[in-house]
């Protein structure tokens, strides 16, 4: 049996490559590309990539932009540079080794419009340690924690970008003072429900640099209507045809408007 599997996203659109074993992405990975940024964003970078999902839909997204994935994992960081090639993206999307605790070393400051980042967020000694090493280093904040990836978007963003994260609601606290103590100043937030009844398990945030105090709290987004089918907005952001990115005016859209890390 082969070690990887190729599996298709946007109903077939894209392609990537995964270790059957090892980290998986999941829903949030799909949630936060939909989510982040403006219209018109050029220069993006995806802290954290593994194995390319994010960037590669971000380029799917986004056809005037070009999109940098970093990741520290050498077997991860080929796996997603295989899939940038597979899907004919080499044009578009780069994919950088390298750790977010040494971005100075990596890229110049203030280089990107839009980073974006779904960052480990299982602290040392809160439960039991993933064994597997792809799996523990995304999962777990062992190799860099929240506050490591904020300062690297921080330092990678012009003044007025932005960044954008998913994370879990029930450290919503910790996101939004850290954003704040790193100069991200949160602009916009989203809450996602597995079901309209059920507590929140997913914040999806976007901070700007250098932003003044005004926080924009989205509607909620649900994931499952009934039993295990898909609402009718999440079925469309599967598919790549809904987004909750805001226009480039900066003006909100009105209207149409769990997911754990695999």
């Amino acid at each position: 049996m082969s070690t990887e599997t190729f599996d298709t996203i946007l109903q077939g659109k894209l392609t990537v490559i995964q270790g059957r074993g090892g980290y998986r992405f999941s829903l949030d990975a799909v949630l936060l590309a939909d989510f982040a940024g403006r219209e018109g964003i050029r220069k993006i970078m995806d802290l954290g990539t593994g194995n390319g999902v994010i960037s590669l839909i971000l380029a799917a997204l986004r056809p005037r932009a070009r999109v940098t994935g970093l990741e520290m994992q050498e077997a991860m960081a080929a796996r997603a540079r295989r899939s940038v090639a597979l899907n004919r993206l080499e044009d578009r999307v780069e994919v950088t080794q390298g750790d977010v605790r040494s971005i100075e070393r990596l890229f110049p400051p203030e280089s990107f419009d839009l980073v974006v980042c779904n960052p480990p967020y299982r602290v040392p000694r809160s439960g039991r340690i993933n064994p597997d090493p792809e799996k523990r280093i995304a999962r777990h904040e062992v190799e860099g924690g929240l506050g490591d990836f904020l300062r690297a978007g921080r330092y990678l963003l012009k003044r007025g970008g932005l960044m954008a994260l998913v994370y879990p609601a029930a450290r919503g606290v910790d996101l939004l003072e850290t954003m704040r103590q790193t100069g991200l100043e949160p602009k916009r937030l989203r809450l996602v429900h597995s079901f309209r009844q059920a507590p929140a398990s997913l914040i999806l945030i976007e901070g700007s640099k250098g932003g003044k105090s005004e926080l924009t709290i989205m509607p909620p987004l649900v994931v499952y209507s009934r039993g295990k089918e898909y609402t009718a907005e999440l079925k469309a952001i599967l598919a790549g045809r809904s987004r909750s990115a805001i226009p480039s005016s900066g003006t909100s859209r009105s209207g149409r408007g769990p997911c754990r890390k695999g």
